[in-house]
């Protein structure tokens, strides 16, 4: 399999970490030069990321280097934080990455995006898109993203992966705390009932204990989550899509969200919990397994920035999970600002996500 990773740590950003990580990759896949390269670089490389891609285009003597800054990047490996890091994949054989001119309807795109040229026309453009946006949390900071060895221009790019059938999941990682129910009350962005009860004595009363019992009410832990199709089998099934809690208003019982919703939408509360993100990411692999029928020999993983270590307690239990299933598998893999992947039949931007490619290569 002409397929491997690399990942280099540094104290400094130099060119030197992404030739040692794409080195590190050629010499595991035994190739003397790479078809493609997928290179992740922290953010400290984001403000001039040229020089580095230049190092890692001479390094695997190729000029498809594709790729994004990011404040977390990882392989199978190790994942790296707060540090100049450089993570490849590189790709030989009959394998390539090659820009998605007029993609199909059924094809599986590899998409990133930097957060200021995110565009609801090209996330619903033709193809099955998986992939992440270029950011920390805040979505802040002088983030890139690279094709043909050169930073994108658009700020976003999508390529086809070439010699490989693949398949993608998504774990959207909550506990529902409340059945589907329709919406009765909205006045713009404040959710103002649910059913016959106001939206946040609903919230408030189906919340845990352990948070019930605190002085506030952690609203980044705090979801809405808007269904799709058969509301009694959304949750179970991943048909729904999740909105931020920006506020509760104790003087007419809102509750203010990121998003405007509509009477008549059927909507349940849930709250992002690790134990259920891992029960949650668990079912994403078997059913990624299933989809693809065979023993994956490559992956990518996309995972929110509010979904790493940081919500794991120091433990990436997300890229745990998969490297325990797939010992020695190629991984590769970012933690972005937002994750993009084809669910309930649509290209959508996900919150909170791990968003899971599995290939294996064309015989």
């Amino acid at each position: 399999m002409s397929v491997a990773s690399g990942l280099a740590i540094g104290s400094v950003a130099t060119p030197e970490l992404a030739a040692s990580a794409v080195a590190q990759a050629m010499q595991r896949a035994d190739i003397s030069h790479a078809n493609s390269v997928l290179l992740f670089l922290s953010s400290e490389f984001a403000h001039d990321p040229q020089p580095a891609l230049l190092a890692a285009s001479r390094q695997s003597q190729c000029m498809q280097i594709v790729g994004c800054s990011a404040a977390g990047i990882f392989t199978e490996q190790d994942w790296v934080l707060d540090s100049p890091a450089a993570a490849a994949m590189v790709f030989g054989g009959n394998l390539s990455l090659s820009a998605a001119h007029s993609p199909a309807a059924d094809d599986l795109i590899l998409a990133l995006t930097a957060p200021n040229a995110i565009d609801t026309n090209w996330i619903g453009a033709p193809g099955e898109r998986f992939g992440v946006v270029s950011g920390d949390a805040t979505g802040h900071g002088p983030y890139k993203v690279w094709r043909s060895g050169k930073v994108s221009s658009s700020g976003r790019c999508e390529m086809l992966i070439h010699g490989a059938r693949g398949v993608m999941g998504a774990s959207q990682g909550i506990r529902a705390l409340t059945a589907p129910t329709p919406i009765t009350g909205v006045n713009g962005f404040d959710l103002l009932s649910i059913g016959r009860q106001s939206a946040l004595n609903l919230l408030a009363r189906e919340l845990p204990l352990e948070v019930r019992e605190l002085d506030r009410i952690p609203l980044h832990l705090i979801m809405a989550a808007v269904t799709f199709g058969e509301p009694s089998t959304a949750f179970f099934e991943g048909r729904y899509r999740l909105v931020q809690v920006i506020s509760t208003n104790t003087d007419d019982r809102s509750v203010t969200l990121s998003a405007r919703l509509e009477e008549g939408e059927q909507m349940f509360w849930a709250l992002r919990q690790p134990l259920a993100a891992e029960r949650n990411m668990r079912v994403t692999l078997d059913r990624t397994e299933q989809l693809l029928a065979a023993t994956p020999q490559f992956g990518m993983l996309f995972s929110s920035m509010g979904r790493g270590p940081s919500f794991y307690n120091g433990i990436d239990r997300d890229l745990e999970l998969v490297t325990q299933r797939y010992p020695g598998m190629p991984l590769i893999g970012c933690y972005g600002n937002g994750e993009i992947a084809w669910l309930n039949s649509a290209n959508q931007l996900l919150q909170y996500a791990s968003v899971l490619g599995l290939f294996t290569e064309n015989v």
